[in-house]
């Protein structure tokens, strides 16, 4: 199994507006070392470095708390195995919220909650995708309860457990029977409450997958020969990232669900693998993929689906997951 350095993308692909991206980071305690650093050293030490941005996937109370003094907007996430519980009784939820929510916000910045992430993957015993719309739904009323009405409510897919295909990107549509069972419901939802499709999507994943593809296609470098065309609308895609994301679009489209903002919540390219054939999972290409994508973004370049929809990039945080530890991979 590769061993990802991770970036987290936040998109919302929403009409006549755009902005040049924020950097921020994914930070996790349980990936950094015994003793993990103190909530305030993480929070004083993050603003002193301008991020903008982070993302919490195991939020811890004194962690939310410590960022309170800070202008550091937060994305939350609650694990899967709360699912089942938050889905059965909406007194959980709004456990959930006075624990986590309440005692910090509006001082700490929470902007987004991804109740469950990656649910429709096939990697765990228990299948905890009959309990995402219900839960989703309690966490939403349980803020509308608390008078929270500026926090988005969403959950975090996979593109390879979502998506049929990335190409050509303009034939995709969500895989089923998942797309009519919960990812239409869901879409439906995020409509209603004005908030984000959340997805991962890791080209490296693809690129194992079609010997055809280009490295430099797949790690954003300029060459004459990094780049293919939709057979069906003819356009031309110079990076990997981009097609990935025009078929996420396309998806949402073909269910009628074109103006909901997209955020890929997880990206990256891995720094190491377990096997010998992976020999393009490295460090090298890993640093070679987040500058890249990082430069890519920076630029301000549409994907080909904006342009067709008239649609730009309003806003977009890059979040790089690291650990609080000197000479490591991460951003610390």
């Amino acid at each position: 199994m590769a061993s990802f350095l991770f970036l987290s993308v936040l998109f919302s692909f929403l009409r006549f507006t755009s902005s040049i991206p924020s950097i921020g980071i994914a930070y996790s305690s349980t990936v950094s070392p015994p003793p993990p650093p103190l909530p305030a050293k993480v929070s004083s030490l993050i603003s002193t470095l301008k991020i903008t941005s982070v993302r919490l996937p195991d939020p811890d109370p004194s962690l939310i708390k410590a960022f309170a003094p800070t202008n550091t907007s937060l994305f939350l996430s609650i694990s899967n195995s709360h699912l089942p519980a938050l889905a059965s009784n909406g007194s959980v939820a709004l456990s959930w919220l006075r624990r986590h929510v309440l005692p910090f916000y509006p001082r700490s910045k929470i902007s987004l909650i991804s109740v469950g992430n990656t649910v429709l993957d096939s990697t765990t015993i228990q299948d905890f995708s009959p309990f995402l719309l219900p839960a989703t739904r309690n966490l939403h009323h349980a803020l509308q309860e608390l008078g929270i009405n500026k926090i988005q409510i969403s959950a975090t897919f996979s593109f390879f457990s979502t998506i049929t295909t990335a190409f050509p990107p303009s034939s995709a549509v969500f895989q089923q029977p998942a797309g009519d069972l919960i990812i239409k419901p869901l879409l439906q939802f995020l409509e209603q409450t004005n908030s984000s499709f959340l997805i991962n999507i890791y080209p490296y994943n693809l690129f194992r997958l079609n010997s055809e593809i280009p490295i430099g296609f797949a790690l954003f470098q300029d060459n004459l020969f990094n780049f293919r065309d939709d057979p069906v609308t003819g356009i031309r895609y110079f990076n990997l990232f981009a097609m990935m994301a025009d078929a996420v679009l396309t998806a949402m489209a073909a269910m009628g669900y074109q103006n909901i903002p997209v955020v890929v919540a997880e990206t990256g390219w891995p720094s190491g693998g377990s096997q010998a054939e992976e020999v393009e999972a490295n460090g090298v290409y890993a640093e070679m993929y987040l500058k890249g994508l990082v430069r890519h973004l920076k630029s301000g370049a549409a994907t080909p689906f904006e342009v067709r929809s008239c649609n730009t990039i309003e806003e977009r945080w890059i979040m790089v997951e690291g650990t609080m530890k000197e000479g490591g991979n991460g951003v610390f």
